[in-house]
């Protein structure tokens, strides 16, 4: 999945989720909920938006997602890495009735960036009950509000896509969907 720059729309990604009879979760850090905002600023989503998580410092991704503090402690590869997302992405999934859960994690700046991980860093992870999963790296440019919403928008847009490929898996499995 290679989400794609153009804003998503989330009234149709809810939309689309709802005809799937998919739910949704969040998991976010550098977006504070905005991704969940996104979703829950239209009339009718909590049919399809199931929860989000914000879980902005280490504690909380390890106390609400049950990322192992390991990865974000010293030695680790830190709270903005691959392994950080996919673990929130797969904490949200496990500590909901979503179907399908998406993560995000970065650096927003002002400050906080490193020569390895710049301000404008951001990881995604993603995650579907039915067992598929990712992640993926971005470098966002502009100031701490367009690191944001730019990251927020590439969330939705990795939702969006989730929720269109766990429908194609879907439609070829000729026993229809599993129970949840």
């Amino acid at each position: 999945m290679n989400p794609e720059a153009r804003p998503v729309d989330p009234a149709r990604l809810l939309q689309a989720a709802r005809a799937a009879g998919l739910t949704l979760a969040t998991a976010e850090s550098c977006t504070g909920g905005m991704v969940a905002a996104a979703l829950t600023d239209i009339a009718g989503s909590s049919d399809v938006f199931e929860r989000g998580f914000v879980t902005y410092s280490n504690e909380a991704k390890t106390e609400l997602l049950g990322v192992d503090p390991a990865l974000t402690g010293p030695g680790g590869p830190g709270a903005v890495s691959e392994p950080v997302a996919r673990a929130m992405a797969a904490g949200a999934l496990h500590r909901s009735r979503a179907d399908v859960a998406v993560s995000v994690t970065g650096i927003a700046g002002p400050g906080g960036g490193t020569a390895g991980k710049p301000v404008g860093l951001v990881h995604f992870g993603w995650t579907v009950r039915d067992g598929a999963n990712g992640a993926r790296r971005q470098v966002f440019s502009g100031d701490r509000a367009a690191v944001r919403a730019a990251a927020t928008n590439y969330a939705l847009a990795l939702l969006a896509q989730a929720v269109e490929a766990a429908v194609e898996r879907e439609a070829g499995d000729p026993a229809g969907r599993r129970d949840r």
